[in-house]
């Protein structure tokens, strides 16, 4: 085999397989989800910045070293008037000029927190950030596989109804054609063919409404899972498997709610901010050092050698007592416990949602399942009595109103199986969600 032709060989399997569909289950395609989607990158980004601010935090304990550097130069040197009498004129005012019209100065000081209380409760409260900030990771992800698992879902309906649609358009023109036959030779009128040519067109319609439906749903699976909308996707789960895995009841508790655990982190936050608008009430203790030197020059010739500096050392402590404001930090501290009240109010407030939530969801999931199994018979009974109209039709003992009565029935039947899966999924969606049983390790 020569270069050319293994050339060709080889540029045909790049472009075969740049053609292939990638195929994802729905445990894939969520997984896919978690690893891509934006709305979780982001969140992972925030987890990235409280950790910085705990670092940022705790630096407001460590030692604060500075080093300055000051130049002036006096445009006009200060004059002072002194009383006559001090340099032997009684009587007179005497103009002194004092100071150089170059200085300079040059040190470094330490600044070192001893104690503060809100500086100890902004630690804990960084730290506890970063918990905080956590959970909303975990309720993105909810979030983002909630979506993708309703998209996946409502695509698996829909090429279920395109293949049920596509099917009927199938039967319907064989029938046609089966019926021209009848038709050439007597045995129907022509009202009966244009009535099943009727059917077919609705059908037709009714077959290019379910594509768009099935084409809109990837693209809505694709948007939800970040997945690139101008490549190929195939589904790869079974519709009928699906739709037991969630005749399966699942033991599960509110108390695990995603929504719930961030209000009660947002409790704790509010008590940390309590604890430090009382810690206004304590003293607060810091050091300082400061070394620098000093220069006075006529002339700019800091840099000769030989030149006085002179230098200083200080240090010393700094010690702050709160006495009166006022009535201010009474105020605050009273505001922040009516926020914690406040916080913790909301918590039994949304347990107390999520319980009715919980019977709600429980009863209307039942009801969606018995109601599935009934519109499952009610199509099966459907499509019995649809075939046999079909066999009546094409022998020319069925009229083709008839038929049509029966095509409608049979669509009917279908539209309300299709909506009792949706209504299914969507309960038992809603349920892991609450349960937050979404997310899988």
């Amino acid at each position: 085999m020569n270069r050319l032709n293994k050339l060709i060989i080889v540029l045909v399997l790049l472009v075969t397989q740049s053609t292939f569909a990638q195929q994802f289950s729905l445990f894939e395609a969520q997984s896919y989800a978690l690893e891509n989607a934006e709305q979780i990158k982001r969140s992972e980004l925030d987890l990235e910045s409280a950790k910085k601010q705990v670092i940022e935090t705790r630096a407001m304990g460590l030692p604060q070293i500075n080093g300055e550097v000051n130049f002036q130069q006096l445009i006009n040197i200060p004059t002072q008037v002194l009383d006559g009498a001090l340099m032997g004129q009684p009587g007179e005012d005497i103009e002194v000029s004092f100071g150089q019209e170059f200085s300079a100065n040059a040190g470094a000081s330490v600044n070192q927190l001893i104690f503060n209380g809100s500086y100890i409760i902004a630690l804990q409260v960084s730290n506890f950030y970063t918990e905080f900030v956590a959970s909303s990771i975990k309720k993105s992800e909810q979030d983002v596989l909630s979506n993708v698992t309703q998209a996946y879902q409502m695509a698996l309906v829909s090429a279920r109804n395109k293949a049920f649609v596509d099917t009927l358009v199938g039967l319907t023109e064989e029938l046609i054609r089966k019926q021209r036959e009848l038709f050439d030779v007597g045995f129907i009128t022509q009202e009966e063919v244009d009535q099943t040519e009727f059917s077919l067109l609705s059908a037709q319609a009714n077959l290019v409404a379910a594509n768009t439906t099935y084409e809109n749903a990837l693209i809505m699976l694709k948007m939800t899972m970040s997945y690139p909308i101008d490549d190929e996707i195939t589904l790869t789960e079974d519709l009928d498997n699906l739709l037991l895995d969630k005749q399966v009841d699942l033991s599960g508790s509110y108390e695990n709610n995603l929504e719930l655990d961030i209000l009660r982190k947002q409790v704790v936050i509010s008590e940390y901010d309590l604890k430090n608008v009382k810690m206004g009430n304590y003293p607060q203790l810091s050091a300082f050092f400061n070394h620098q030197f000093d220069a006075y020059r006529s002339e700019f010739d800091f840099f000769r050698t030989g030149g006085k500096w002179f230098d200083q050392t200080v240090w010393g402590l700094k010690l702050s007592i709160p006495i009166f404001a006022g009535g201010e930090r009474w105020a605050k501290i009273q505001k922040a416990k009516i926020t914690v009240l406040q916080d913790e109010l909301t918590v039994q407030e949304f347990q107390r949602s999520l319980s009715g939530q919980e019977i709600q969801l429980k009863n209307e999931l039942k009801s969606a399942r018995t109601n599935l199994e009934l519109q499952k018979k009610n199509v099966e009974l459907a499509r019995k009595i649809h075939n046999n109209s079909m066999i009546m039709a094409e022998i020319g003992k069925e009229n083709s109103i008839i038929v049509t009565q029966k095509y409608n029935q049979l669509v009917q039947a279908q539209t309300n199986y299709v909506n009792a899966m949706v209504e299914v999924f969507n309960k038992k969606l809603e349920l892991d969600k609450l349960y937050n049983q979404l997310i899988r390790n």
